[in-house]
């Protein structure tokens, strides 16, 4: 069995290319340097916060270190000449161009210029004409590159580099060559580069050690590779340079011991995967702070929060062994009957799981609905909503303004469930999901906005209370998830592809020999993908 949770943070995934070498700047202990080089190459998109992050570090590591490193920074995109694209959109594009014809024209004054620049990157566009000035560079020229031939051709040459080197994420940085995996703080990259060059370069004469930060993986083998925690350990020494880590597992006398312990801390502890640490955490601020708003006191611990939905004192659903100690094993124990393995078998069933201002899951219900349409009463769907309770508030991803449209949706549903009349209304949100008149829909689709909203003034919060919890059991947090004939789940948010994937456990239907084709809705440029 496996279990879903969610990590503290997350690398951006977007791509970035480069090209457009930077000049050394003077050596910082003055002089010309003769010892060993190291090169780094960063590859970032200038308003990516991730590709700033790397930049604002490496900036006194570059002055400390001067000709002893050799830094080039390129750029990730796409496109043609005149029509240039960058993940974050146009503006990143000419903030790109800036900064590639600032190392081209001023070499020397390139950091600083891009330390100027990334104090607001979201400005990057347009702040260039200001940085430029304030460090000595010739506005002229610079006006001339970015607007001209030169900076399109920089621009192009710099995205062609990163294909090259298939650098997709921003950050990927190189290290002589070689991926650099290393922390992303001013002092990782001087030690790393440090040891690239033999430590030749004076600054590298007197680095001082980070704190031993003292972490426990907390996990149990038994949850399977989604609980593997092994993977999060790099990440952490990005934060903590010192960072030592123990593992335990749940199965062992000492895991038993810790989750007692923890227990006692903290009767609410009961899942896992988590992350301890204990009070050396306090010796690397840096580190502590970049963490802090994960972190949360239990007992003499910080935990970090990672989203663990793990159980190790539940029933396990598939493993043939009575876990829980009560007589019952795998399907018949109580605490897995809503786990799909167990889930009795139900033919013309279809359920769809949404947060109901998610493009994805927009998509989905309006391929719902016309499924319906097709196959009449072959179907049986109903609606669920995907979102949480905290504190007593019902809380979903895009905000009060979902929770609110869930609401009406669920009353819809439970209001007018003949013939699917719900759908209609779901749809109809679904094709102006954003917006907030939803009266026209409900009156178009033969319901009394009266009694919306009297139901959402009323048992509205209650119902939706209750409906999260069916999402819950059964692990479900993407938007959308169909599931069908009560057992397996799948993506869609097109009707062909949802009429393909329902037929798959119904094909006897005589809607699954019709031909449906997407409509205009499902054609929008959303590409499929979901919500989570």
């Amino acid at each position: 069995m496996t279990s879903r949770f969610a990590t503290f943070g997350s690398i951006a995934l977007a791509a970035m290319m480069g090209c457009g070498e930077q000049g050394a700047d003077t050596n910082a202990a003055g002089g010309a340097y003769t010892g060993k080089t190291a090169k780094l190459e960063f590859f970032v998109m200038s308003q990516c916060p991730y590709g700033v992050q790397v930049e604002k570090a490496i900036a006194p590591v570059k002055k400390q270190l001067g000709d002893a490193l050799e830094l080039s920074i390129d750029f990730i995109g796409d496109g043609e000449p005149g029509a240039y694209t960058s993940m974050h959109g146009p503006a990143e594009v000419r903030g790109d161009i800036a900064q590639l014809c600032a190392m081209t024209l001023a070499a020397d004054k390139t950091i600083d210029f891009l330390e100027c620049q990334n104090e607001n990157p979201k400005t990057v566009d347009t702040n260039w004409r200001e940085c430029a000035g304030s460090n000595g560079i010739a506005v002229e020229a610079l006006d001339a590159c970015i607007n001209g031939d030169q900076g399109q051709q920089l621009l192009g040459a710099s995205f062609a580099a990163a294909r090259e080197r298939k650098a997709t994420g921003s950050p990927t940085i190189f290290l002589n060559g070689e991926k650099y995996t290393g922390g992303r703080k001013p002092t990782d990259f001087l030690k790393a580069i440090c040891a690239a060059t033999d430590n030749a370069a004076q600054a590298c004469k007197d680095i001082p050690e980070a704190p031993k930060v003292l972490a426990t993986f907390f996990s149990d083998e038994r949850c399977g590779e989604e609980c593997d925690l092994k993977r999060l350990e790099p990440r952490l020494k990005n934060e903590f340079g010192g960072l030592q880590v123990t593992y335990v597992d749940y199965g062992t006398a000492e895991g038993k011991a810790l989750y007692a312990e923890l227990q006692a801390a903290n009767p609410e502890f009961k899942l896992l995967p988590v992350v301890l640490f204990d009070e050396s955490v306090d010796k690397d601020a840096d580190g502590k702070a970049a963490v802090q708003k994960f972190l949360r006191p239990t007992g003499k611990y910080q935990e970090l929060k990672l989203g663990g939905k793990f159980d190790p004192t539940a029933e396990i659903c598939d493993n043939t062994t009575d876990d829980d100690g009560d007589g019952l094993a795998d399907c018949a124990d109580d605490g897995c009957t809503e786990q799909l393995l167990c889930r009795s078998e139900m033919p013309k069933k279809l359920d769809l799981f949404i947060m109901s201002q998610c493009p994805y899951g927009a998509k989905a219900m309006i391929a719902a609905n016309e499924l319906v349409k097709e196959f009449g009463n072959e179907v049986d769907l109903d609606v669920h909503f995907i979102g949480n309770e905290q504190g007593g508030e019902l809380t979903s991803m895009h905000g009060p303004a979902e929770v609110a449209e869930d609401i009406r949706e669920l009353c819809a549903e439970v209001k007018y469930p003949d013939d699917h009349q719900f759908l209609k209304y779901m749809a109809c949100r679904s094709a102006d999901y954003k917006s907030t008149e939803w009266q026209g829909c409900a009156t178009s689709s033969g319901m009394d906005p009266a009694v919306i909203q009297s139901c959402f003034d009323g048992e509205g919060k209650s119902l939706l209370r209750e409906d999260f919890k069916v999402a819950q059991g059964l692990g479900f947090g993407g938007s959308p998830t169909f599931l069908s004939n009560n057992r397996r789940e799948f993506n869609a948010v097109a009707v062909a592809k949802l009429q393909a994937e329902y037929c798959k456990d119904n094909p006897s239907l005589a809607g699954c020999a019709k031909t449906l084709t997407d409509d205009a809705a499902a054609a929008a440029p959303v590409p499929a993908g979901e919500c989570k």
